[in-house]
């Protein structure tokens, strides 16, 4: 049976290869990746068991997608198969200082988009896990989208799991009025929301003088167990700064501010969700959560594609003051 359940949308990934714009572009790097995806690829990694639920379109595509998603040791059993709709894309531009690298999505239609409440058999999949992950991406996706999420979470909390949900805000999927009036409902059945400040303020309008007091804030007005807000410094496009905080039961837990020379950062906040459940929820230790998260996501910079391929060995030895030399 899984420990986790995650619940959300994966798109194909297609990158230029060597820095080049997509209009240069004769070939592209393919992945798979989604928000709750990488999440559920995070946590197999670290030896929980986990699935992933969503709706794929029954060709050729959706088959690749869940062919990614068993490699990487992710259950997909429970995934929708459909002959409506497509798999969602997207592009990315990796840049170079001063150039930014940016991101490009064709997801409209996509199957996921075009789930229903009904579709899935929530009653069935949470006999027996112990928590469900989804973030605000899921419900931006389509007013059946943002239904089909409720449903979800609500079976969850019957089926007595905690829940996990990451803001995560996409200014390109929905308006912050609109993000509030769908999410804020939400998340009386939240019990660890991870963001950043700058989703807080932009849907919550929540703003404090530092992050501490704004991971309080949260806590506070929404009941929250555990609030993980992720710090990411731009030193420059591939060179970062990057830490988490934690907030729980009136205590901040911090931990170290990693260098991070970035190979790929996508998927870098998702494996610090991750990391964070790892410890939360198997070793029963918020302050190792913020640890495990924080060096999962270091290492996740390190690697390209969404996933998370880092072992829990290479987290405890990075813990422990891993080291920069070949390991021979």
């Amino acid at each position: 049976m899984y420990d986790v359940v995650t619940f959300g949308e994966a798109m194909l990934r297609l990158s230029p290869p060597n820095f080049q714009r997509l209009e240069q572009a004769r070939s592209f790097d393919l992945y798979v990746g989604g928000a709750e995806l990488n999440v559920a690829v995070g946590l197999s990694r670290l030896g929980m068991k986990s699935t992933w639920v969503s709706k794929l379109p029954k060709n050729g595509l959706g088959y690749l997608i869940r062919n990614r998603v068993q490699e990487a040791g992710v259950d997909c059993s429970h995934v929708v198969w459909s002959d409506k709709g497509r798999a969602g894309l997207y592009f990315v531009e990796f840049g170079s200082s001063p150039r930014a690298s940016s991101v490009l999505y064709d997801r409209a239609y996509s199957a996921i988009s075009m789930i229903q409440p009904g579709e899935v058999d929530w009653a069935k999949i949470f006999t027996g896990p112990k928590h469900f992950h989804v973030s605000g991406i899921t419900p931006a996706l389509s007013g059946s989208a943002s239904e089909a999420t409720v449903e979800a979470l609500k079976a969850a909390k019957k089926a007595g799991c905690t829940v996990s949900y990451d803001l995560n805000y996409r200014k390109k999927l929905w308006t912050p009025l609109e993000a509030k009036k769908i999410q804020e409902p939400m998340m009386e059945m939240v019990d660890v929301l991870i963001t950043t400040e700058e989703d807080t303020n932009v849907i919550f309008g929540i703003k404090e003088k530092d992050y501490e007091a704004v991971a309080e804030k949260l806590a506070r007005t929404f009941k929250f167990k555990v609030v993980a807000i992720t710090l990411r410094e731009d030193l420059s496009v591939w060179r970062n700064n990057w830490t988490a905080i934690a907030y729980q039961d009136g205590k901040i837990y911090r931990d170290k501010k990693y260098e991070v020379e970035i190979v790929d950062r996508i998927g870098a906040g998702d494996a610090f969700t991750a990391g964070l459940l790892y410890g939360w929820l198997k070793l029963r230790d918020i302050e190792k959560g913020v640890q495990y998260g924080n060096a999962f996501a270091a290492l996740k910079h390190t690697l390209p594609g969404d996933f998370n391929w880092s072992t829990l060995e290479e987290v405890e030895n990075q813990l422990k003051g891993a080291g920069l030399r070949i390991s021979r």
